[in-house]
């Protein structure tokens, strides 16, 4: 039977037609995200898959556009052709390719819930409009979560204001679709006009507007992969915005397809926009960095450094394992509840996970922690103690480091302390400066091992010749076996690639492989390296700016440059 002459009822499940906005993740609604969580099928062009796939739950099964270019036509040129894919086994179904809408319709059968995503905001999508009609033909319900429209988001994250205190009127064109009509009456207003075009047809857009009335000096910009990390903005006017791509090696290009925003008006000019360019202003904007931490340790300095502008990407150089021999491990816990130690140290948030799993293993909760005193060693392991439900009565007041909690410690006095234990879970590589500052102030310490940390396995070959050939812009060494770990699975980061380290131990370790440090963290702490480099990158960018220079991202420089060595 025909999906579209199907009775209404509860075997046809619920169709959202969800916008994805313009590219950038942040901008999806809080509805959107609920949606999307719900969601048993999600059907999305591929160009905004990564976008809402993040916020689906395990096991969705997905029905995504080809990425390849060939077999994908350019937005508004054509309908869309969906490619089915199994969410768990990535395998592409048959029939491989269908009618966008049929796939809907089928997808919501059997009381199944389904996302439709696309580019921007629904209500602007003219084949997302056909779908509904569909859904609506057919007796399934359906609803519209809005989007931001691309015309409207990409000119914000531009730095290119609509509209100002005179409110100039604002017009919307899809010059891929526009008639003779439409361009008369655009060119015949004074107002802000908004172009949505493709990169290879701006000029011709631009031509038709001039032909239209508009004045060959009029501002025009035009912006490539808007409110995303590849974003790129170019001011001209209509009459020389392609002669300027032509001069920047824009265009001809084989990415002359790729769709763009541009806003043409006298209140566009550039002059505002210099004030006003926010989003790639951002001092590590559209760097790649390389980020060698475990995946868990990695995720809130990514987001870090995703608020500076930069793309993280997130390379393991250790795994961490459970000790070879837990029997110490288990002992030191039911000593907990024996009441055994007086104080328990945790030195990182690996320490914390380890005897959170090894609780859970027993039937035991943070309520195990009654009565004894609790240490970390800095604000991350703090944090990870408290969504456990343990609140650290000592956190180093000063560094966040072994020697800054040995600042703080109290030495241990018969008097106040009935026991004279401390319980120190830590890596099978740590230091022994803890052990011994704890003794030296009259404590007892039971030194155990709790995980182990082992060398990750190498990362893909394309990372390692990015790492190696400069296609990184920066590296975070968190750690001196970071830096070990990095160069043995993957290689020598190359000599244009910015090395930011955290501490001197750090970078003395990688100096001697041969790495010149650019960047030191004024303290021991992920965060405060992750605002040194965007200090680093902001500076670099006011002197590009300063010498009439066009701002670059390291790996940008020509390959074999030599580095100046930086005092930061």
């Amino acid at each position: 039977m025909s999906p579209t002459t199907l009775s209404a009822g509860p075997e046809h499940g619920h169709v959202t037609f969800l916008g994805a906005g313009p590219g950038d993740p942040g901008l999806l609604t809080l509805r959107a995200v609920e949606a999307l969580a719900s969601a048993d099928v999600l059907v999305a062009e591929h160009e905004v898959l990564d976008v809402v796939r993040q916020h689906a739950r395990q096991g969705v099964s997905e029905v995504h556009t080809d990425p390849d270019p060939s077999q994908d036509p350019a937005p508004g040129t054509g309908a869309p052709q969906l490619t089915v894919v199994d969410g768990t086994s990535t395998t592409v179904a048959a029939p491989a390719v269908r009618d966008a809408a049929h796939l809907v319709m089928e997808a919501a059968r059997g009381g199944r819930r389904v996302v439709r995503a696309v580019s921007g905001d629904p209500g602007l999508d003219t084949y997302a409009a056909e779908e509904m009609l569909a859904c609506a033909a057919a007796g399934v319900p359906f609803e519209v979560v809005p989007g931001i429209a691309s015309a409207v988001g990409v000119p914000a994250y531009a730095g290119v204001p609509l509209r100002d205190a005179q409110g100039a009127d604002v017009r919307f064109v899809d010059a891929r679709t526009a008639s003779d009509r439409c361009w008369t009456e655009v060119g015949a207003s004074d107002g802000t006009v908004v172009v949505s075009t493709t990169l290879d047809s701006v000029a011709a857009a631009a031509g038709e507007l001039v032909s239209a009335g508009r004045k060959p000096d009029t501002p025009m910009t035009v912006t490539v992969a808007g409110t995303t990390t590849r974003q790129r903005t170019w001011t001209a006017t209509l009459g020389t915005i392609a002669q300027t791509l032509k001069q920047l090696k824009v265009l001809p290009s084989p990415e002359g397809g790729r769709p763009v925003i541009a806003v043409v008006g006298e209140r566009s000019a550039a002059a505002q926009r210099d004030q006003l360019a926010w989003f790639e202003s951002k001092p590590l904007f559209g760097w790649k960095v390389l980020v060698p931490r475990t995946k868990e340790q990695a995720a809130s300095l990514s987001d870090q450094l995703r608020s500076y502008g930069a793309v993280p990407h997130e390379v393991p150089t250790i795994a961490v394992e459970p000790p070879r021999t837990p029997q110490q491990m288990e002992r030191a816990v039911k000593g907990l509840v024996t009441g055994r130690y007086e104080w328990i140290a945790f030195t990182s948030v690996n320490a914390v996970k380890a005897v959170r799993e090894k609780f859970e293993e027993y039937g035991l909760d943070a309520r195990a922690f009654a009565g004894i005193k609790v240490a970390a060693v800095g604000e991350q392991t703090a944090k990870a103690l408290i969504a456990f439900g343990v609140k650290p009565d000592l956190v180093p007041s000063g560094e966040q480091s072994a020697a800054g909690l040995l600042e703080d410690w109290p030495p241990y006095d018969p008097v106040f302390d009935p026991i004279d234990r401390v319980f120190l879970p830590r890596a099978d590589i740590a230091t022994e400066t803890l052990v011994a500052g704890l003794i030296e102030l009259g404590w007892e310490v039971d030194d155990v091992t709790a995980y182990r940390t082992v060398r990750a396995s190498p990362p893909p070959a394309e990372t390692r010749e990015a790492i190696k050939g400069g296609g990184f812009d920066a590296v975070l060494f968190t750690s001196s076996s970071t830096v070990r770990n990095l160069v043995g699975i993957a290689g020598k980061p190359h000599n244009v690639t910015v090395i930011a380290c955290i501490g001197p131990a750090t970078a003395k370790t990688a100096e001697e492989h041969g790495l010149r440090v650019d960047v030191m963290a004024p303290e021991p702490s992920v965060h405060k390296l992750a605002e040194a480099l965007a200090d680093f990158g902001a500076k670099r960018r006011a002197s590009a700016v300063e010498a009439g220079d066009p701002v670059t991202r390291p790996s940008e420089r020509r390959p074999g440059a030599r580095r100046r060595r930086s005092t930061t």
